[in-house]
């Protein structure tokens, strides 16, 4: 069991920036962010392998950079240049499936945090 605690969300301006951390019981392998808007399914944003292997989905790449503190077992989202469209919910989580091969989908993704609420205004 992976228990996720997120913190660092607040609101802020167009064109502003936040730090998302989410504090683990361990980290897995695979880890990732998430975010959900109001009536929209749940996206993924970001991951980061044990090795430092990151993805990003193209609505952010170049704006957010994800990383990771094996030693804290901590997650970690700069958001860089926000845009109202940025907000909504965002998780972290943990994926127990193992390293090699595509990266994990929604499905493959076992252990989530509690959710932050991002918001940016115009």
């Amino acid at each position: 069991q992976v228990q996720l605690v997120e913190s660092g969300g607040g609101s802020v301006q167009a064109g502003g920036s936040l730090r998302l951390s989410c504090q683990a019981s361990g980290l897995t392998y695979y880890m990732g962010w998430f975010r959900q808007a109001p009536g929209q399914e749940r996206e993924g944003i970001a991951a980061i392998g044990r090795g430092g292997p990151t993805y990003y989905a193209d609505s952010v790449t170049g704006r957010f950079t994800i990383s990771r503190d094996n030693a804290k077992n901590t997650l970690y989202l700069e958001m860089n240049s926000l845009i109202p469209e940025d907000t909504a919910v965002y998780y972290c989580a943990a994926s127990l499936k193992l390293p090699g091969g595509s990266w994990p989908s929604r499905d493959e993704y076992s252990f989530w945090g509690q959710g932050t609420q991002v918001t940016v205004s115009s």
